[in-house]
């Protein structure tokens, strides 16, 4: 079954990124998950320790607590450590308030959006932007 090249998104946060996506089946908390001075995954219950989320379009059902969450990610943010966007199935309010206090402070913005995830897999090439609508469009181009 061919994978849609092109799907519409809902933006939680709007924006414009571009890099390999690093797609994971379960949620991953930013609080005690990742480092923000490196990017890598340091949850050890995770499927994902060890990989870096820095540059990447992380692509997952949903963020995992803890409202300190927003705090990691918008510190990954300032370093250019965090993922250069992220596609969730499900909207993430405390992913969102960390997009949005770097967009603010530091002026960096980080795309948040909500679309379909199924098909996509870890290292296909992930394009995010507005549409003609002003709603998100993904690009997805397979690893070849």
């Amino acid at each position: 079954m061919k994978r849609p090249a092109e799907r519409p998104g809902t933006f939680q946060l709007s924006g414009e990124a571009d890099g390999l996506a690093l797609v994971f089946s379960q949620p991953l908390s930013f609080w005690g998950g990742i480092d923000a001075e490196t990017g890598d995954i340091i949850d050890h219950s995770h499927p994902g320790l060890g990989q870096s989320v820095a540059g990447k379009i992380l692509v997952m059902p949903s963020g995992r607590g803890s409202s300190s969450s927003s705090s990691v990610l918008a510190e990954a943010i300032r370093r250019g450590t965090a993922p250069a966007g992220i596609l969730l199935e499900r909207p993430d309010p405390i992913l969102a308030v960390g997009a949005i206090v770097a967009e603010f402070l530091y002026d960096i913005h980080m795309p948040l959006v909500v679309c379909d995830i199924s098909g996509i897999v870890s290292s296909d090439r992930i394009a995010i932007g507005a549409g003609e609508d002003g709603g998100a469009m993904i690009r997805v181009k397979a690893k070849s």
